[in-house]
């Protein structure tokens, strides 16, 4: 009889690892010759990585077919340029509803946050979904190479693109013209770069995003709920100073900090980041915040 398997040991080291590289500190070659050492052999790291890693074949939440839904791939116009993007409405829509920007992490619009758009959708608003790498011909399929795209992005532009993408939906015939924006990870600092930007923008949700600058933060108009994990190091260190910012200039804000959890920890594709309770709460303060603000 042959021995089980022993299911891979995933340390918080390896995690953080995982985290350097998916945010361009490390590269491909790096992580994994870090990974080797904290797993202890090449096989054992390479059995880790995919478990760190998102999961694109992982099923979705609401099936891009699911009658309860209608999405399409669109294109509208961006600051500068066309934009692509997935827009998605409830397909038993009544009377015009709040709209929703969902924006992606640092992969582009792949299928887990089309999947995040339609159940944005289900909840009785309208998504959209941008792909925030229009400009440099969308996103790939690779995810490496859409991680790398990223490097080339102008910061302005990305702005200026949110803030197209707001006055587009302010203008969609189902919407009730005001506009939220919500936002996991590289998204999660688009939205607070956004909520700078765009004064009509009424709602911003951030996830584990990037902070703005303390001497912008003034300029906000929109009311924040912002969602922070308490074991990620990098983007935490931000918190006190936004804070103390938001006070300052007095800013509807609401944040939360999941203790015990990992950045990502809202995306169900990766395995080890993956936590389903912080995910489950941040996500019903999330739908309930956006309905309150975009009645």
């Amino acid at each position: 009889m042959t021995e089980p398997v022993a299911k891979p040991v995933i340390t918080q080291a390896m995690i953080d690892a995982y985290d350097e590289y998916t945010h361009l500190t490390l590269d491909r070659r790096r992580f994994m010759e870090q990974l080797t050492k904290l797993a202890g052999s090449g096989a054992a790291a390479a059995a880790i990585a995919p478990m760190l890693a998102a999961n694109s074949a992982q099923a979705a939440i609401v099936a891009d077919n699911d009658p309860r839904v209608k999405g399409q791939d669109i294109t509208y116009p961006g600051s500068s340029a066309e934009m692509k993007g997935y827009l998605v409405k409830p397909a038993g829509q009544s009377g015009r509803l709040g709209t929703v920007i969902v924006v992606h992490e640092n992969r582009g619009l792949n299928p887990h946050m089309r999947d995040v758009a339609r159940r944005v959708a289900l909840e009785g608003f309208v998504a959209l979904a941008p792909d925030f790498l229009s400009p440099l011909g969308g996103t790939p399929a690779d995810e490496d190479k859409a991680r790398d795209l990223f490097t080339k992005l102008d910061a302005k532009q990305v702005t200026a693109d949110g803030v197209a993408t707001v006055a587009y939906l302010k203008g969609d015939k189902d919407g009730n013209g005001k506009v939220g924006a919500i936002g996991f990870c590289w998204g999660g600092g688009a939205v607070n770069a956004l909520a700078v930007n765009a004064p009509d923008l009424s709602a911003g949700v951030a996830y584990y995003g990037m902070q703005p600058k303390a001497e912008d933060v003034p300029k906000i108009k929109a009311a924040l709920l912002l969602h922070y994990a308490g074991l990620d190091e990098r983007i935490d260190a931000g918190i006190d100073a936004y804070k103390k910012a938001l006070d300052a200039a007095h800013v509807e804000y609401t944040l939360h900090v999941y203790e015990g959890v990992n950045h990502a920890f809202n995306n169900d594709t990766s395995a080890a980041r993956y936590d389903k309770k912080a995910a489950d709460l941040a996500w019903a303060r999330t739908i309930a915040f956006l309905k309150e603000k975009l009645a």
